[in-house]
């Protein structure tokens, strides 16, 4: 066989039949707007008009508090279920405009220092977003005793490519803006596994939608409370606050997970894996479940044929904490998706594990009538 030359065989291996591309239903169409809306804390308006729009076919009612979470409201009658997910992802906000027209960023949320140098971030200016990287010293200069070394947060800025306090001005770029991570959803080999950011928590977004969506045409007894909060990743200020106006019988938080299956991992760090099903969170930092809600959940997963991971972890803080905590005491419950890499710029999920998150709650939610929403409201020794 005669070889092509050299520029067609690149081509060739460049270009690659549309039909090659794996598909995208709706259901991924949903995580891939979600995952790439920004939304630090403080700041969720992109994600939030995907949440209203979405819901608002599903609902009898859209309401908000005062922070900007979203409430919608299926069902009139019956115990108060409040099912809840964060809007908001980690990210960043310009602190201060140098001379030179680089930027110094306040961190929003837990990062790792390790995770923010050399990445590619957004700033949502008032003229629209502008690309930024937080930028890295050459090797050739850095001292071999530095290289290895973990550089703090507040030695790192914002390059946009400005030469001058005025050159950022012009491209409507103050303190006080938005940053968030650069890093776009993509597909991965085989088609199951998605990429992106913020998993933590559009994931439990999408979980909550399409669980309304599904609850809307099979019906269930009680009123339902989908609330879309904000501001989680800053101390789960939104959930606090839709609690006080739902005033929930039950509350059920929906997370992105934290998974112990890449290697070099400690296995007493978390023993959910990618694919394994949901999970449930038997103890996190800042929240132990109602028991009697941990025993309904194993027997629902198990009644529906989903397989459930159960995981304690520490350094983690969750929605249910500040629901459980209104109200005089709301039995809470924190459900999960499975995600890699969480608190950085890409993180993985698998999408059976998506699907058979929503298969649970959607049968946990048809199985709390009045008479089930007391049982597990009844502390009588």
């Amino acid at each position: 066989m005669r070889s092509l030359p050299l520029l067609a065989l690149v081509a060739a291996v460049l270009t690659v039949p549309a039909a090659a591309q794996p598909a995208v239903d709706r259901t991924a169409g949903l995580l891939r707007e979600l995952a790439d809306a920004p939304g630090p804390p403080g700041f969720e308006e992109g994600v939030r008009r995907i949440v209203v729009r979405e819901v608002s076919p599903l609902a009898d009612k859209v309401s908000y508090d005062g922070l900007g979470s979203v409430i919608a409201q299926q069902g009139t009658s019956g115990p108060k279920i409040m099912l809840d997910a964060h809007m908001d992802e980690l990210g960043g906000v310009v602190r201060r405009v140098t001379d030179t027209g680089f930027l110094s960023m306040q961190m929003l949320g837990g990062w790792l220092d390790q995770a923010l140098p050399d990445q590619r971030w957004v700033i949502i200016g008032r003229n629209g977003p502008v690309t930024a990287v937080t930028g890295i010293r050459d090797v050739h200069v850095v001292p071999a005793d530095e290289r290895t070394r973990v550089f703090p947060r507040d030695s790192l800025y914002l390059d946009i490519g400005a030469r001058t306090r005025a050159e950022v001005a012009a491209l409507g770029i103050e303190p006080g803006d938005p940053v968030v991570p650069d890093a776009p959803f993509s597909i991965l080999a085989g088609g199951q596994r998605y990429l992106g950011k913020a998993w933590d928590d559009r994931v439990g977004i999408a979980v909550v939608i399409e669980a309304m969506r599904r609850l809307r045409s099979q019906g269930h007894p009680n009123q339902l409370f989908v609330a879309a909060t904000v501001q989680e990743e800053v101390g789960l200020r939104g959930a606090r606050t839709a609690a006080d106006l739902i005033k929930p019988d039950i509350g059920i938080a929906i997370e992105g997970g934290i998974t112990g299956d890449s290697p070099g991992r400690n296995p007493e760090e978390t023993q959910a894996v990618l694919g394994g099903g949901p999970g449930i969170f038997l103890y996190d930092s800042s929240a132990i479940p109602n028991r009697k809600m941990v025993q309904l959940v194993a027997y629902t997963a198990r009644s529906i044929g989903v397989p459930l991971q159960r995981d304690l972890v520490q350094g983690y803080g969750d929605d249910s904490a500040a629901i459980q905590a209104t109200a005089g005491g709301v039995p809470t419950v924190n459900l999960v998706v499975p995600a890699r890499y969480t608190h950085a710029h890409n993180g993985i999920i698998d999408r059976a594990d998506f699907d058979r998150t929503v298969d649970l709650v959607v049968a946990m939610i048809r199985r709390l009538d009045a008479r089930e929403v007391a049982r597990l409201r009844d502390f009588t020794p």
